[in-house]
């Protein structure tokens, strides 16, 4: 009996993991990818001898600790590979010249935190208890299945029943609510700078804990070659990736998805399909907006997403061996600030990757920074493309000069400068809107579960972050394995994983 066929549309994290999953159960697979390599926004690019991760701060899962690790090893994604544990998640300092070290652990927390602001000790001491209770929080990861599943669900819910309160309590704290606790402004920016404002804390204190019981480690070389690894996996098993190849239409007929069409014209039938691409793009264009309903609706217009962002990518000719290594960079305060985009940016947080040298040359360092951008602006400024490349060059050029204040010489030094805007997000993998991360975890939907499916259309799946509220490379594996589970099921047939 023939294979039947799948059809996968993206080869980012989600399409690539898939696709490994539905060749590991004797489906025939082709990933169509309209970039010309895998990834999505799992990526890095090379620029005068520097190579710039677009991602990756953390993967987690990097420790066999953690129940996502045998996903990875399920589609060869971890096998092989150097992963590097921070303690620092972030060192901030003011122009008053006081520093804050924000550790992972929480004894060194609490304690950084009341040397710093012991009027706040209240304030402190709630919050590092809320980092405590995440780093005894283990919820199952998708690892097991059938009896060991059952069985692993029912022992947290026996742990987290008497714990509720305090899970809803941090369930329902934003960013923007818990800086309101504190009165140093120190702290207060800490909090600020640590995510977004309507992003539920909980979360936060979930990668916290993920970082410091050492589940979510740095992979050394980045975001590609861990991509690079699961397409290999891939093809390994027997599936094809199409390269080039950007589906415009997804076919329907008698009620059932058959394929997809691209924007060369060609179609290509399939017995079921799954869409790793953009979420709106994927309902509303390929789709034409037809297998909707008020729930589906409810959600395109009034989530709130991640929004847009600057990514700035830095070459530059200095060790920076004295600094601090942190997940997500040190940041100061400017003493003027600079205008980026139209709006004005007061700090800046650099990225510093002195602890991956296969990034930079030898005695050379790559630094990054992500600095929030409205895709509105980005999208307009972009018809004019000379007025698009002069502001990403005054940006970059601003961003030099706030470096100076911190690191004196630095212009000097600075041998590369790369620009990525809401817009390259977009051209580049279909994001819509921009947003790098789909979906924003907020304690309306942090908890939700979305639809892998849609109403009225028989043999069509959804995989990756816009299925998946908070999105993140763990979103990709969990929703592939998800989908091709309820596949499996569909078509009565056990569903089967391995470790290469």
């Amino acid at each position: 009996m023939a294979e039947k066929s799948i059809i996968v549309i993206g080869a980012g994290v989600a399409g690539l993991c898939a696709g490994v999953y539905a060749r590991q159960n004797g489906f025939n697979c082709t990933i169509l990818e309209m970039h010309t390599q895998p990834g999505g926004l799992c990526t890095s690019w090379r620029r005068r001898g520097y190579i710039v991760d677009g991602c990756i701060h953390w993967l987690v899962g990097s420790s066999p600790a953690n129940g996502l690790h045998r996903l990875w090893q399920e589609v060869g994604l971890v096998q092989g590979r150097r992963f590097i544990d921070l303690e620092i998640f972030q060192v901030l300092e003011d122009r008053q010249g006081r520093s804050f070290t924000f550790y992972t652990d929480p004894e060194k927390l609490e304690r950084e935190m009341l040397a710093l602001a012991p009027q706040d000790a209240a304030a402190i001491r709630e919050f590092v208890d809320g980092l405590r209770f995440a780093l005894k929080f283990n919820p199952p990861m998708g690892d097991k299945t059938g009896l060991a599943a059952a069985l692993e669900t029912g022992g947290f819910l026996l742990y987290l029943l008497p714990r509720m309160r305090t899970f809803r309590k941090w369930l329902g704290t934003t960013s923007a609510a818990l800086e309101k606790r504190f009165s140093d402004p120190l702290l207060r920016r800490a909090i600020r700078e640590m995510w977004l404002d309507d992003f539920s804390i909980f979360f936060v204190l979930s990668t916290l804990a993920w970082l410091q019981r050492k589940e979510a480690g740095y992979p050394i070389g980045g975001s590609l070659p861990m991509m690079h690894a699961v397409e290999e996996r891939f093809l390994s098993l027997g599936g094809q990736v199409r390269y080039g190849a950007q589906v415009e239409k997804i076919l329907v007929e008698g009620g059932r998805a058959a394929g997809v069409r691209l924007a060369d014209g060609n179609e290509l039938k399939a017995d079921i399909v799954i869409s790793a691409a953009d979420g709106h793009a994927t309902i509303f264009d390929m789709l034409d907006g037809k297998y909707v309903d008020d729930s589906i609706r409810a959600m395109y217009d009034t989530w709130k997403l991640f929004p847009g962002i600057i990514f700035i990518g830095l070459g530059v000719n200095r060790t920076f061996e004295l600094e601090p290594q942190s997940v997500v960079g040190t940041s100061f305060e400017l003493a003027k600030p600079i205008m980026v985009a139209g709006r004005e940016v007061k700090s800046l947080c650099p990225n510093i990757f002195n602890f991956d040298p296969t990034l930079a040359p030898a005695g050379k360092t790559v630094m990054r920074m992500e600095i929030e951008s409205s895709y509105a602006y980005w999208k307009q400024l972009h018809e004019n493309p000379a007025a698009y490349e002069a502001e990403k060059k005054a940006i970059g050029e601003a961003v030099v000069r706030g470096l100076e204040q911190r690191w004196p010489g630095i212009s000097s030094q600075v041998e590369m400068i790369d620009i990525a805007t809401p817009v390259t997000f977009e051209r580049y993998t279909g994001n819509w809107k921009g947003s790098f991360e789909g979906w924003l975890m907020t304690p309306s939907n942090g908890m939700a579960r979305v639809k892998k499916t849609l109403p009225g259309l028989a043999n069509f799946y959804m995989a990756g972050q816009w299925v998946s509220p908070g999105g993140g490379l763990p979103s990709g594996v969990m929703t592939a394995r998800e989908v091709v589970q309820m596949i499996c099921k569909a078509e009565g047939r056990k569903f089967t994983t391995r470790i290469d």
